[in-house]
């Protein structure tokens, strides 16, 4: 199933390298990543394929959720089918 990470927060050294690790660790592929710094702040989206994680998908959320809160991050994770229902106009 493929799934969007959304990051955003104030930019600081190793965002991407602790999200991209943490996912790893719970067996969930990344398939397409983009990030920018806009003047302080950090935002980045991913496209992930969460289809052989070793969590579950509430899991995963909380477990993204706590560290983003941890580091004065926004982590949310939404299903593709619900975050494109969303963003449709």
């Amino acid at each position: 199933m493929r799934s969007i990470v959304t990051v955003i927060g104030k930019d600081t050294v190793g965002i991407i390298a602790n999200v991209c690790a943490i996912l790893a660790e719970n067996g969930v592929n990344i398939l397409d990543i983009s990030q920018t710094v806009l003047q302080d702040y950090f935002t980045m989206i991913m496209i992930v394929d969460t289809s052989a994680a070793t969590v579950s998908f509430s899991e995963l959320s909380d477990i993204l959720k706590k560290d983003g809160e941890e580091r004065g991050l926004t982590i949310r994770i939404q299903r593709e089918d619900i975050f494109e229902a969303m963003h449709r106009i």
